[in-house]
């Protein structure tokens, strides 16, 4: 089994990867693979649905982070996708990111596990963590919660680490994502088969 923990944040050490940081630990004391997945500090231009890429092999035509993280999907059974907040809202970058990820591409995600994060200053964290949760929860995957709203405080590292709430919060999601993966793993049952989907256009 293997989860990708996803940074959002132009600071690669910063306070959002230590809060994957902490997950990870969890989710690695269970025997889980992972890896941490830099967005950088590149722009990632966001979508133009194009289509271009429902028409080649779900690849998007702007060959940047994107594509890079799509090639391990197929290969990963969770994703955590972690953002700094940035104006009440997610980054910019892994605003993008996602948009592009998720279009069109519901088949590479359904039945797969999920949890999303924010780390901010003081304020947003609810309004970033919601804006994320639309990925999943649209995209048939089960989304991991934990005994608080998935977010740290502090606005560098070492005010992040004091944030005890915070960093609780991060380790019980890596342990309900371990005995969700486990429990999928030894129920060994098929993928629910889903209906071909049915879009409602309120105006003709």
């Amino acid at each position: 089994m293997k989860v990708i923990l996803v940074n959002g944040s132009p600071h690669k050490d910063g306070c959002t990867n230590l809060a994957l940081e902490e997950i990870e630990k969890e989710l690695k004391k269970e025997g889980i693979e992972t890896e941490i997945f830099w967005l950088g500090i590149e722009p990632i231009r966001g979508c133009i649905a194009c289509n271009k890429c429902i028409k080649t092999n779900n690849r998007c035509f702007d060959n940047d982070k994107v594509n890079e993280f799509l090639d391990k999907v197929e290969g990963a059974d969770g994703f955590v996708f972690g953002t700094p907040v940035h104006f009440a809202s997610a980054s910019g970058s892994i605003t993008s990111f996602m948009d592009r990820v998720f279009y069109g591409r519901g088949n590479l995600f359904a039945g797969k596990v999920c949890s999303c994060v924010a780390s901010c200053r003081r304020g947003g964290a609810s309004a970033t963590f919601d804006q994320l949760n639309k990925y999943p929860l649209i995209s048939n995957m089960y989304v991991v919660g934990s005994s608080y709203w998935n977010q740290i405080h502090g606005n560098n590292k070492e005010e992040a680490k004091q944030d005890l709430e915070g960093l609780q919060t991060m380790r019980n999601i890596g342990k309900n994502m371990a005995y969700i993966l486990k429990c999928m793993e030894k129920a060994n049952l098929p993928k629910p088969e889903y209906e071909k989907t049915i879009r409602t256009n309120f105006i003709r």
